[in-house]
């Protein structure tokens, strides 16, 4: 049995500009759980997840992963970020964006080909990236995140640029995700449905 892994905000703050965004801000997501944030643009969400992928210092307060400061332990080997933008090479082919993301971390449950299959780029391999729709990139990217071992996925509106079919896609790999004792923490500005999934919802106003 795999040991329960999780998540620990304690008392987090951050400030902005002189703005207090958040805080005294508290929780905890453990294995086969989902976190998500809500709120208007502006209350704080991105630098959030900033500060939970250890990108940015909060201005007060800690994250712990398995109770250990996420700066001290192995918490980078087991997170997985994306964000805004999709991160990926446009200069290259669909296969060589994945390649790289494979070589930069563990081997996940999922080959590059089962991936393609995944969502729905099977036969791009070849393809350069410039020459992908808005919403075949966003898949692109999202797809890294099926190939290497992060139990720990931070999104950051994994959702843009994707179409009705293209959204169910993804909220269907979350739910294997955090089936197989995974964890989600996202923001998104759409509703999102995993099936047999209780999601806790935190909104910074």
């Amino acid at each position: 049995m795999e040991r329960l892994l999780s998540l620990e905000v304690k008392n987090l703050c951050c400030i902005r500009d002189d703005r207090v965004l958040f805080d005294n801000l508290s929780f905890n997501v453990s294995s086969g759980q989902a976190l998500l944030l809500e709120g208007q643009n502006g209350s704080g969400k991105s630098s959030l997840l900033k500060i939970l992928c250890g990108f940015r210092e909060p201005d007060a307060g800690e994250v712990l992963w398995c109770g250990v400061e996420i700066n001290n332990g192995t918490f980078f080997e087991q997170m997985a970020y994306v964000g805004h933008l999709d991160g990926v090479k446009k200069e290259l082919t669909v296969l060589e964006n994945l390649k790289i993301a494979t070589a930069l971390g563990k081997p996940g449950y999922y080959s590059i080909e089962e991936t393609l299959e995944k969502v729905y780029l099977s036969g791009y391999d070849d393809v350069l990236v410039q020459s992908l729709s808005a919403g075949q990139k966003r898949r692109l990217s999202l797809a890294r995140l099926l190939i290497t071992d992060n139990k720990l996925w931070i999104l950051d509106e994994p959702f843009t640029s994707l179409d009705k079919e293209g959204i169910a896609i993804f909220e269907a790999l979350m739910v294997d995700h955090i089936a197989r004792e995974g964890m989600v923490v996202l923001t998104s500005h759409h509703d999102i449905t995993l099936h047999g999934i209780d999601v806790q919802t935190i909104r910074l106003a």
